[in-house]
């Protein structure tokens, strides 16, 4: 019975040390427990995400598919971003620090899901509070953008030794979250819909997934001032 109460007391006590973020309480945390985190919470956004219009009928299959999206979207993210990361680590002479360097970008990724799922209520308010499609891609876009805000506290707690044993860190914490958002962008235009429109059928992958992210953006700012 005491072992079976210590199984279940696990995952909060991973989710207490990762909101805490310190050095001394990443140490208790395995890349894999790192990973369960970040996945079960993430679909429990994505999954909240994709419940809108479920008064329109069901949305269990977009659900399924938002679920699975986020922790992809930020997974792939991440993996696509190591290997630029790593060489620029390098270059500059970290290379001996990639390893806890990686580990606590990793630990911020998973905190990262825990405040994003902690804005599931606000996300399903929301929903019940409006039926347009377009207000919630836009109060959607809103909550990743304050969860990662807020994560940045995290990930500069959990840098903190690194850039007091050296300046560049704090150079190459920037570098990464360049690199991060310069790919997470491409990503998630890659990977739409991941709210889906009640009134189109439930899809994956748009047919046009695989345009460039950026170009569309340029061209709605081009638009917008008339040109």
């Amino acid at each position: 019975m005491v072992r079976t109460s210590s199984v279940l007391k696990r995952p909060w006590q991973t989710c207490d040390a990762l909101l805490r973020s310190t050095p001394e309480s990443l140490q208790s945390l395995t890349p894999g427990r790192l990973v369960a985190v970040f996945v079960v919470f993430g679909c429990l956004y994505g999954a909240t995400m994709g419940s809108f219009g479920g008064d329109a009928g069901p949305r269990g299959l977009q659900m399924l598919y938002s679920a699975l999206k986020v922790p992809l979207l930020v997974g792939v993210t991440f993996a696509l971003s190591v290997p630029s990361f790593f060489v620029m680590m390098t270059l500059f002479g970290l290379r001996d620090d990639v390893g806890a360097s990686l580990r606590a970008l990793m630990a911020t990724q998973a905190a990262l899901s825990i405040v994003l799922a902690s804005f599931a209520p606000f996300t399903l308010l929301w929903y019940v509070s409006s039926s347009g499609y377009s207000a919630a891609l836009l109060f959607n876009a809103a909550m990743f953008g304050l969860a990662s805000l807020t994560v940045q506290r995290v990930l500069k707690r959990l840098y903190q030794p690194l850039i007091e044993r050296d300046r560049r860190h704090l150079m190459m914490m920037r570098v990464w979250l360049g690199i991060f958002a310069f790919v997470g962008i491409q990503m998630g235009w890659v990977l739409r819909p991941f709210i889906g429109n009640p009134a189109e059928p439930t899809l994956f992958f748009r047919a046009e997934a695989w345009g460039n992210a950026y170009e569309m953006i340029a061209k709605h700012i081009a638009n917008g001032l008339g040109l």
